[in-house]
């Protein structure tokens, strides 16, 4: 990410979990934190994260009330799903109007 916004400034806005205040992105930030900026949503708050509503489709359409003999099938499952999106973004849509 670096390399490819050389000059201008960045806001990465996140979604407040721990790992978004790790050592390694402090110390990443540390290097190139003139440039990139944090920007934290309010903890608990997933009516703000454009991901949470493709989740939960995720999940309906994946694992919700399913059973998976192996990790191999929960994983085709998923990975299936996540392909659908990727093929078909109008299927989705709906689920990312409020942040548009």
């Amino acid at each position: 990410m670096a390399q490819r916004y050389t000059r201008q400034e960045v806001f990465l806005v996140h979604d407040n979990a721990a790992y978004h205040r790790a050592p390694e992105v402090r110390e990443w930030l540390g290097y190139h934190g003139q440039r990139f900026h944090l920007c934290p949503l309010p903890k608990y708050s997933p009516e703000f994260n454009a991901v949470e509503p493709l989740w939960h489709y995720v999940r309906l359409q994946a694992t919700h009330n399913r059973y998976y003999a192996t990790e191999g099938e929960f994983v085709r499952s998923l990975d299936g799903t996540l392909h659908s999106m990727a093929r078909n973004p109008q299927g989705i849509q709906g689920y990312l109007n409020p942040f548009l």
